[in-house]
């Protein structure tokens, strides 16, 4: 039975790029972005509770979801994006919960990948967490850049989230992304000789 790594972050804190460095060493890797657009795909119960909540002006002529619109319907309105969680919640968290059960039993490490992981409670699923930490000022600026959003746009997409600072308070490991990849990479690394392959040999 494999370890369970709950890996977060914030937005524009890289995570992505620790993602990549597990991936590399070949652990498998739930992935709550994806499993989030799978079950609001057309035809599936999450997209007719979508509907409901908000109306179908939410929809693409394809009746697929137009996300850009979703998206700004919640960035700005915290009533509207505590709706959107509860309403997807039930079914993002059934979908994450068998991908770990089907993984673990496969891998001496699993890694589960979810942005609002703190957010929705997520930390009670797995063994430890990490958080893949920047400065909050450092968060700023890389997601204005990534993005090209000035700094109130940045900002609202940052609070709309917790903290960086307080999720790194709460996690059992941080993995510090201030550096370059190949910094990031080398830290990422130690941790898994020193706490998964020694363990396993």
């Amino acid at each position: 039975m494999g370890m369970v790594l709950g890996l977060t972050g914030g937005i524009a804190t890289g995570k992505s790029t620790v993602v990549a460095v597990f991936k590399s060493l070949g652990f498998p890797i739930v992935d709550a972005d994806i499993i989030a657009r799978e079950v609001v795909e057309p035809g599936t119960p999450g997209l007719a509770e979508l509907i409901s909540a908000f109306g179908s002006d939410i929809l693409n002529v394809d009746g697929s979801l137009n996300r850009k619109q979703l998206g700004q319907l919640i960035f700005s309105n915290e009533e509207k994006r505590q709706l959107l969680n509860k309403t997807l919640s039930p079914f993002i968290k059934k979908a994450i919960l068998k991908e770990i059960e089907d993984k673990k039993d496969k891998a001496s490490l699993v890694i589960v990948d979810i942005p609002l992981l703190y957010e929705g409670g997520y930390d009670k699923f797995v063994d430890q967490v990490a958080v893949v930490y920047i400065p909050e000022k450092v968060q700023l600026l890389r997601l204005m850049k990534r993005d090209n959003l000035d700094e109130k746009a940045a900002l609202d997409r940052i609070e709309s989230q917790m903290s960086i600072e307080e999720k790194k308070k709460l996690a059992d490991i941080v993995f510090d992304n201030q550096g370059n990849f190949q910094e990031t990479e080398k830290i990422v690394k130690k941790w898994v000789f020193e706490n998964i392959f020694y363990i396993n040999n």
